[in-house]
């Protein structure tokens, strides 16, 4: 029995495994590598150097060229150059009447402006997404690209069709001999409303159409073959899944409109006063700089306020 069981075990061709000897050892490793396979236990830096030592320069980036300036901000409007208390500049400039004004103005054509793109940017990336037609995916493309257009170039070709000397008045001028055309409102706050209507709205568009690209279409056909209508399929199936879309785009938007000021400049309106556009009169026209400082301590807090809010919505909505 003992030969068959001699038999049945195959012998070690190179006598690496007899009885009673130690266990193989531990592979070796380059040196320099010793505790991890890849040598990722060892700081970069250098033996005995704390990984968070990589952390420091971009900090010090950060610091010199965001935080640095934004201290100086704050530092500016807590000491006025004509002596007084810390605060006040505060006082002086929140009891100001144009502050106030300009506060309001941002703020109503900021919401007015957001509530435009939501409407406009809805219904444009429902066209597009569901209503097939020739070169939708060239359109959305486009989008792409417009995103990267500065504010004031938008700005520039509506002066260009609606100004004093646009198109749309000399047409009219030489169709009906008028010493001026009709279309001024450019200069008022409605024009400035359009302007950033026209530019945000791809801003909203984009989210929407991530969204859906991601909708199940077997829904809308479930919908239809159960004899919903359009606006119904619109309302019940589709609007639901776009919510946080919106929410995100909006947000954006929002935090987008309250800090703009190449499109209240270009427009030429004088009765549009913003905060952007207060704090350069305060800081250029009028050399009051504590006053400057002040107003934009407000608005930077009122962006960062509005940003974090864009954050949560962003990534409730996956963004």
């Amino acid at each position: 029995m003992a030969e068959a069981t001699r038999r049945a075990v195959p012998p070690d061709p190179a006598g690496l495994k007899e009885r009673g000897s130690a266990p193989d050892p531990a592979p070796q490793t380059p040196a320099g590598l010793v505790g991890s396979p890849a040598g990722l236990d060892e700081s970069p830096a250098g033996p005995g150097w704390p990984r968070g030592v990589w952390a420091l320069p971009p900090v010090v980036v950060l610091g010199l060229v965001f935080l640095y300036p934004l201290a100086l901000v704050v530092q500016q409007s807590l000491s006025p150059e004509n002596g007084g208390g810390a605060f006040d500049a505060y006082v002086s400039v929140f009891a100001s009447q144009s502050f106030r004004e300009a506060l309001g103005t941002t703020v109503w054509v900021a919401v007015g402006a957001t509530a435009g793109c939501l409407v406009l940017g809805f219904v444009l990336a429902l066209i597009i997404a569901f209503v097939p037609f020739p070169g939708a995916r060239a359109v959305a493309k486009f989008i792409d690209v417009f995103l990267s257009f500065p504010s004031f170039l938008i700005t520039l070709a509506l002066l260009f069709l609606y100004g004093t000397v646009g198109m749309a008045n000399g047409l009219v001028t030489d169709l009906t001999g008028a010493a001026e055309g009709p279309f001024h409102f450019l200069t008022t706050p409605w024009g400035v409303l359009l302007a950033e209507i026209t530019y945000f709205t791809p801003f909203v568009m984009r989210p929407l159409l991530a969204a859906f690209s991601q909708l199940d279409t077997a829904q809308l056909e479930v919908a239809a073959g159960l004899g919903a209508r359009p606006a119904r399929i619109v309302r019940q199936v589709i609007l639901p899944e776009a919510l946080p879309a919106l929410a995100a785009g909006g947000s954006l938007v929002l935090v987008m409109c309250l800090n703009e000021f190449g499109i209240v400049l270009f427009t030429g309106a004088k009765d549009v006063t913003t905060l952007p556009v207060l704090i350069y009169g305060k800081a250029i026209l009028e050399s009051d700089y504590a006053a400057a400082c002040v107003v934009a301590v407000v608005n930077i807090a009122i962006s960062v306020g509005l940003f974090g809010l864009y954050r949560v919505v962003g990534k409730r909505a996956g963004a």
